[in-house]
């Protein structure tokens, strides 16, 4: 059984009975890194014999896969989140299926739809992106293509370039486009940033040093709001 098994974002008490049970009962747990994995692990007292899982790495895939065929209890986590989304996992589930083996996925935390409940856009439908591609040239298209569908966008960035990202976002959609920025989603210094893609970039320029993952959740004028939600 191959076992999807999400994890804490940052506060450890967000993980799930069903998690720490489904990783208890597993053989061996397959993770992004171990020893991100192995704290988590310690924490709640669990011993288990993890196992890198590299998806850039066939061999890596073929390896985790073997543990499956022989018909060990596996559980794949990424080092935070739900694994699959913008994190490491769908090769071997993609596998796993070809080969009809036991796939099981657990509900837990995810960012995206942590940062979306919080954003206090239109509800429905949304869309997500994930990380950019590197290129301006490609991520506005990507970007202008979605807003196009008329509901929120959703995308990652790291805190040395988030400024950057909201530049290009209000340069392809409108400098007035109102954006939240969840920095730190569930840890410590967790915050929320809201305000239109010029508002939130001046914001983060005035600090000396911009820390912590981004979730941007791109919202519609006020005006569609409503429209959206009428209809």
């Amino acid at each position: 059984m191959l076992a999807i098994v999400p994890t804490p974002l940052g506060n450890l008490q967000d993980i799930t009975l069903r998690a720490l049970e489904t990783l208890k009962a597993a053989d061996f747990v397959l993770c992004e890194d171990t020893r991100r994995t192995q704290i988590l692990l310690t924490h709640f007292g669990i011993s288990k014999p993890t196992v890198r899982y590299n998806e850039n790495d066939d061999s890596s895939v073929r390896r985790c896969l073997d543990l499956l065929k022989q018909g060990k209890n596996c559980a794949l986590v990424s080092d935070c989140g739900t694994p699959c989304i913008s994190d490491p996992g769908w090769k071997l589930v993609k596998e796993a299926a070809k080969e009809k083996l036991p796939i099981t996925s657990l509900p837990g935390p995810s960012a995206a739809a942590c940062a979306l409940a919080g954003a206090g856009f239109t509800g429905g439908a949304f869309t997500f992106l994930g990380f950019l591609p590197r290129k301006p040239g490609k991520a506005a298209k990507l970007l202008a293509a979605a807003y196009n569908q008329k509901h929120p966008v959703i995308v990652y960035e790291s805190p040395f370039r988030v400024i950057k990202l909201l530049e290009l976002i209000g340069k392809t959609l409108g400098e007035n486009t109102p954006v939240v920025a969840a920095r730190e989603i569930s840890k410590v210094y967790e915050e929320w940033l809201r305000g239109t893609t010029a508002e939130v970039a001046a914001d983060l320029a005035t600090r000396k040093k911009v820390q912590g993952e981004f979730v941007i959740v791109i919202g519609l004028p006020e005006t569609e709001n409503i429209e959206t939600n009428e209809n």
